[in-house]
C-alpha cells in the first residue's frame, strides 16, 4: 500500500523511470530477437535444400588432407555396397544414410541435339535428408518410372534460362540407357523411356542432368551391365555411386567424416564454412548484446537515482513509520517493492515494444531482400524465452538497483528522520 501510494503521489517521476526501464528492456529484447532470428535464418540459408550436418560420401578413396578442406578430394575408386552402408549406419552419431546411384543415359529433348547425360537416382521419399532445392514444380514420386526432375545443366542443353525454368514443366524427354557389346559397339536399344518433367531442382546429391527415383537408375544399370563393362564409366562397377550421411548434429560432422574416411571412402561437407559463419554470427551477437547491456545498465542507474531521491524526500515519513513501530525490514520491503513495480511495468512495456520493433525490422528486411531477388527470411518468430526473459530481467535488475536506496532508508534512525 505504501509503495503504490508513493508511486501515485509522484506519478511523473515514476512514469519517467518506467520509460527509462522500458527503453532499456525494449532495446535488449529487440536486439535479442533480431539476433536470434537472423542466426537461425542465416544457418537455414546455408542448409537450404538439406540439413547442415549432411556429409557426401563418394565411392572413392580419400586424400590424406580430405578432412582439412571443404574442397572435395578423392583418389582411386573404392566400391560402395550394402555392407559399407550398414557399417556407416552403425556409427553412433549418424542419424540417416541415403544411397545415391548414377547411370549414364542418352537424352533426346525438344529444342536440343542428342546428348549424353547422367541420371542421379536416390530415395526421393527422404528429401529432408538430401541437399536438394526445388526451384520449380515438384519432385518425382518415389516409386514413379515416368517422372523426372531436371537440373541446371539440362537447362543449358535446351537453352532455357533459370527465370523460365517453369516453362519446362509438363514437357517430355526420352532417355536411353547405353549398352556396350563385346565388340565395343555401343547400341541404344531396349531401355528407352519417355519421361515427363515435373520439376526443376538445384541439387548436390551427384553430378547429373536428371534426378529420378533410385529404382529408375537400378533398371538402367541392370541393362548396362548386361553387356561388357565400360572402362569409360568405372563407377558402374560400384553398387552405389555415393551416399548422403546426416550426422546427429553439426558438432558430430567431423567425427563422422573421420570414421567414414577410416572405412576408405572420400567425403565432403560444408562443416568448415558453417562453423566459420557461426563464429562470425557469434561476434555479432556479442556486439548486439553489449549494446543492449549498456542500455539496460542506464535504466538501472535511472531506477537507483529515482529511489535515492525518494529516500531523501521521505525521510520524515520513514521516521514516523519507525516511531509507530515500523521495523527496518518493513522499510526495506517498502522500497524494494516500489522498485519491483517500476521494473515490472517498464519491463512489460519495453518487451512488448521490443517485439514490435523486431517485427517492423523483419518487414523492412524482407522488403529489401525481395526487391533484390534474394528471397525472404522469417524474422517474425520471436522466441518466448527472450520475451519473458526481458520482463524478468528488467524486474530483477530494478530490484537490484533499489537495494542500496532501500538499505539506506531502512537504516535511517527514526529520531534523525523525524527531527528534519
Amino acid at each position: 500500500m505504501l509503495a503504490t501510494r508513493s508511486l501515485r503521489r509522484r506519478l511523473t517521476r515514476a512514469s519517467l523511470t518506467c520509460l527509462g526501464v522500458a527503453l532499456g528492456s525494449g532495446l535488449l529484447v529487440a536486439l535479442g530477437s533480431i539476433s536470434s532470428a537472423a542466426d537461425t535464418n542465416v544457418i537455414g540459408r546455408l542448409s537450404h535444400g538439406g540439413p547442415i550436418a549432411a556429409i557426401k560420401v563418394a565411392a572413392a578413396q580419400p586424400k590424406p588432407d580430405q578432412l582439412d578442406s571443404d574442397t572435395f578430394k578423392s583418389g582411386a575408386i573404392h566400391l560402395l555396397d550394402d555392407k559399407a552402408l550398414g557399417a556407416i549406419r552403425r556409427f553412433p552419431q549418424v542419424s540417416s544414410v541415403v544411397p545415391v546411384m548414377t547411370s549414364e543415359a542418352l537424352a533426346i529433348a525438344k529444342g536440343s541435339d542428342l546428348f549424353f547425360a547422367n541420371m542421379v537416382g536416390t530415395d526421393l521419399g527422404r528429401t529432408g535428408d538430401l541437399p536438394i532445392t526445388i526451384t520449380a514444380g515438384r519432385l518425382p514420386l518415389p516409386a514413379s518410372l515416368t517422372e523426372v526432375a531436371v537440373t541446371g545443366s539440362y537447362l543449358d542443353h535446351v537453352h532455357v534460362g533459370e527465370a523460365n525454368a517453369a516453362s519446362l514443366l509438363g514437357t517430355e524427354v526420352e532417355l536411353g540407357a547405353p549398352r556396350q557389346t563385346t565388340n565395343a559397339e555401343v547400341r541404344f536399344r531396349g531401355r528407352w523411356s519417355r519421361l515427363t518433367i515435373v520439376g526443376v531442382v538445384a541439387q548436390q546429391v551427384g553430378d547429373g542432368d536428371f534426378l529420378v527415383p533410385i529404382h529408375q537408375t537400378e533398371l538402367a544399370r541392370q541393362w548396362a551391365v548386361g553387356g561388357a563393362s565400360d572402362p569409360d564409366f568405372p563407377l558402374l562397377a560400384s553398387p552405389y555411386t555415393g551416399v548422403v550421411v546426416v550426422a546427429s548434429s553439426l558438432d558430430a560432422v567431423h567425427t563422422v567424416r573421420a570414421q567414414i574416411s577410416a572405412l576408405g571412402y572420400a567425403t565432403s561437407s560444408p562443416e568448415h564454412l558453417v562453423a566459420s559463419v557461426k563464429r562470425y554470427l557469434h561476434v555479432v551477437d556479442i556486439v548486439l548484446g553489449g549494446i543492449g547491456t549498456v542500455a539496460i545498465a542506464i535504466a538501472a542507474l535511472d531506477i537507483a537515482s529515482s529511489m535515492l531521491a525518494a529516500v531523501h524526500e521521505r525521510r520524515r515519513e520513514i521516521g514516523v513509520l519507525k516511531a509507530i513501530g515500523g521495523r527496518d525490514g518493513d522499510v526495506l520491503r517498502w522500497f524494494l517493492f516500489e522498485a519491483v513495480i517500476l521494473g515490472l511495468v517498464g519491463g512489460v512495456v519495453g518487451s512488448l515494444a521490443g517485439v514490435g520493433i523486431a517485427e517492423v525490422v523483419g518487414l523492412v528486411v524482407n522488403h529489401y531482400l525481395t526487391t533484390q531477388d534474394l528471397g525472404s527470411v522469417d524474422l517474425s518468430v520471436i522466441p518466448t524465452a527472450i520475451l519473458f526473459g526481458g520482463i524478468a530481467g528488467a524486474t530483477l535488475l530494478a530490484m537490484l538497483a533499489g537495494v542500496l536506496p532501500a538499505l539506506l532508508a531502512a537504516r535511517l534512525p527514526a529520531r534523525e528522520a523525524v527531527s528534519e
